[in-house]
């Protein structure tokens, strides 16, 4: 199989420059990698330029209301387990109004593949600011700068019990079409943090990690078993320092012998969350077109949390099984005879 299997006839209606054209060609490639056939494949999603998806690829498809995608997707893949569910979502679809059933389905550990598009803007709706756009961020729905604290998609998923979380970049290619591989891969809910531009209402949202020219030193790419080490130069490390009360990360030469090796299935999610964060602070703070407050704590890209338990749609249809082989109805005939009835 090749992406061009993946590749619906219909006219992708992104606009020019978009972000989410990148990860629709990654994931059209992820789709051929992984080999899962078409007709085993689903993708729901909500409402929003990110939403469009179910349109554009050659499997089935689900283009439901606002919010409401994990809840469809929950109830195509507990209903049909053998199936290979996608959601397709954005940063106000799936943190906003869908922000309950999104969490939810990280905690039941739904075998979900959530691909969240964050481009920190409304975008369909023409340019309203979203739970993730920064304070003070100046849009059409705040003239004056939100006074709201955004969310870090990370944060809400170490607090939800995920068991997998990615972030990735429009630009890389590569590491976005990875992080969907190993997202299939696992078994439960798997989140891709998608980081996309959104060139009409918030053009340059992530240009300050986009750029070619610094990307290697403003980013990390996480690899399970490898050093943490980024850079032009591959000459810096992340170490823990324990000078403090809190252990806290920090840059040190790659050749030193505190640099971290990660591990995605650690269960302990405290360095996960830790690495998920690392410049979250200093990135909420950037406006359009402005470069964020130095600091030499990369943003981290790759798959940063990857660890097994027991998936929701698995546990149910072991329940359904035990439940079946106790019964003494078998069908629904049968149950009718075992309940109160009354003759008039």
């Amino acid at each position: 199989m090749n992406a061009s299997d993946f590749k619906s006839d219909q006219y992708v209606r992104f606009c020019p420059g978009c972000g989410d054209h990148a990860i629709c060609m990654a994931l059209q490639k992820a789709m051929a990698e992984i080999g899962v056939p078409r007709h085993e494949t689903v993708v729901i999603s909500g409402i929003g330029c990110s939403s469009r998806m179910p349109h554009y690829l050659n499997t089935y498809g689900f283009n439901t209301i606002h919010g409401r995608g994990a809840a469809i997707a929950t109830g195509v893949k507990t209903s049909h387990p053998e199936l290979t569910v996608w959601q397709m979502t954005g940063d106000g679809d799936c943190l906003a109004i869908g922000g309950n059933h999104f969490i939810h389905s990280l905690r039941r550990n739904v075998d979900l593949n959530i691909c969240l598009f964050n481009n920190r803007i409304y975008g369909l709706t023409k340019g309203q600011y979203s739970p993730t756009s920064p304070k003070g961020f100046v849009s059409k729905s705040s003239p004056f700068g939100t006074v709201e604290r955004p969310f870090i998609p990370a944060e809400l998923v170490m607090g939800a019990r995920g068991t997998f979380f990615a972030r990735t970049l429009d630009v890389d290619m590569p590491t976005t079409v990875q992080c969907m591989v190993e997202a299939q891969k696992h078994k439960g809910a798997s989140v891709i943090e998608c980081l996309v531009n959104c060139v009409i209402f918030n053009n340059g949202t992530h240009q300050w990690i986009a750029d070619r020219e610094e990307r290697a030193e403003r980013s990390i790419i996480l690899r399970d078993g490898e050093k943490m080490i980024f850079g032009k130069n591959k000459d810096k490390g992340l170490a823990l320092d324990y000078s403090t009360v809190i252990p806290h990360l920090i840059v040190v030469p790659a050749d030193d012998e505190r640099v971290l090796v990660h591990h995605a299935g650690e269960e302990d999610p405290t360095l996960h969350r830790m690495l998920a964060l690392m410049g979250q602070e200093r990135y909420l703070e950037v406006q359009q077109g402005e470069t964020p407050a130095a600091s030499n704590l990369p943003i981290a890209l790759g798959v940063i949390r990857n660890v097994e338990a027991d998936t929701y749609d698995q546990a149910v249809s072991r329940q359904i099984e035990e439940v079946r082989s106790r019964a003494k109805a078998t069908n629904f005939d049968a149950l009718t005879q075992t309940l109160e009835t009354w003759k008039i």
